[in-house]
């Protein structure tokens, strides 16, 4: 028996921290480790303690506890630092972060080499074992033309790994952003985009048509849909999920009933991920542990999930 396995039977966090483990979507901004930034600046930030009634008050959260107080390219460089050590300390090997394309003027003067550095000088610093997926985040509140303006000083650049489209689904229709998602795929990056937590499974199909998707950031709703989850298979698109965030954003009623695994049992490639560690407490051995006591997941299923993370593109397209 794996020493995954047995961390996961006897309820041992410490156990379950050892082992290695992936964490594919994490949105570093509140990505990092508390203890971390309260103990270099004295910041305490408190994680939510109950489900959210809007969205409304999960802004007033950010307000409250991210807000102005690192609003600086110093302190954006510490949030990637806290970031690792969050990652470091919860036995993730393979952490796929990046900065929104907006980031890149706010706190990097729109030097692309700045900005690379302070993500490889923080791994370095913090965990120079641990491998970095770089990604470009976009959001779907800005409009194509500043998104491409924006992009003009990513494109080109062999550090990156991926994008990823997030924000309210309903913000743009998915179309808007075909034309960014054709160059992006010229330029050899992953694609994937936020879908199918607010939307619907249908949403997730047309995603995945229209933008070339090779893995769907949540995509729990296709769980109520037996084609779109044969599309998912018959694709080999990837669901990164993140059930502790689709339980306090009211997405999913109960631990137990989290449509993973319904995805898994019908063969979908799935992966647990923190989401922001800062307001859901929602770290990744947390996520595995959580699931495995709600009886959502065996821990040999939850094993199954955590090596299949694990591995590289070209294991994936295999």
């Amino acid at each position: 028996m794996s020493q995954f396995i047995e961390g996961l039977k006897r309820h041992s966090l410490e156990d379950i921290r050892v082992c290695a483990k992936a964490d594919l979507h994490n949105h570093f901004v509140l990505g990092g480790s508390r203890e971390y930034i309260k103990r270099y600046k004295n910041i305490e930030i408190m994680p939510l303690e109950r489900p959210l009634s809007s969205m409304q008050e999960m802004n007033g959260w950010s307000d409250k506890y991210i807000g102005s107080r690192f609003d600086s390219s110093d302190m954006r460089k510490f949030l990637i630092e806290a970031t690792f050590q969050q990652a470091k300390n919860d036995g993730v090997t393979v952490l796929e972060i990046g900065e929104d394309v907006w980031g890149l003027g706010e706190f990097f003067r729109n030097d692309i080499h700045e900005l690379i550095n302070a993500f490889y000088e923080a791994k370095a610093k913090i965990a120079p074992d641990m491998e970095l997926r770089l990604q470009i985040g976009l959001s779907r509140h800005c409009s194509i033309g500043y998104l491409e303006d924006c992009l003009s000083h990513f494109w080109g650049n062999s550090a990156f790994y991926s994008i990823d489209l997030y924000g309210d689904e309903m913000a743009q229709p998915i179309e808007t952003f075909i034309p960014v998602y054709r160059r992006a795929k010229k330029e050899g990056l992953r694609l994937k985009a936020h879908v199918g937590e607010w939307g619907s499974a249908q949403d997730i199909q047309k995603a995945v048509e229209l933008l070339e998707l090779d893995e769907v950031q949540h995509g729990i709703a296709a769980a109520y849909d037996k084609g779109i989850m044969r599309f998912l298979t018959d694709n080999h698109i990837r669901l990164n999920i993140t059930p502790t965030s689709n339980i306090l954003l009211g997405r999913v009623e109960k631990l137990k009933e989290h449509p993973i695994s319904l995805l898994y049992r019908n063969g979908v490639d799935v992966t647990i991920n923190s989401d922001d560690v800062l307001m859901f407490d929602s770290d990744v051995s947390k996520e595995y542990l959580r699931l495995h006591e709600s009886g959502c997941l065996s821990a040999e299923e939850l094993d199954d999930i955590r090596e299949n993370g694990l591995k590289s593109i070209e294991e994936i397209i295999t």
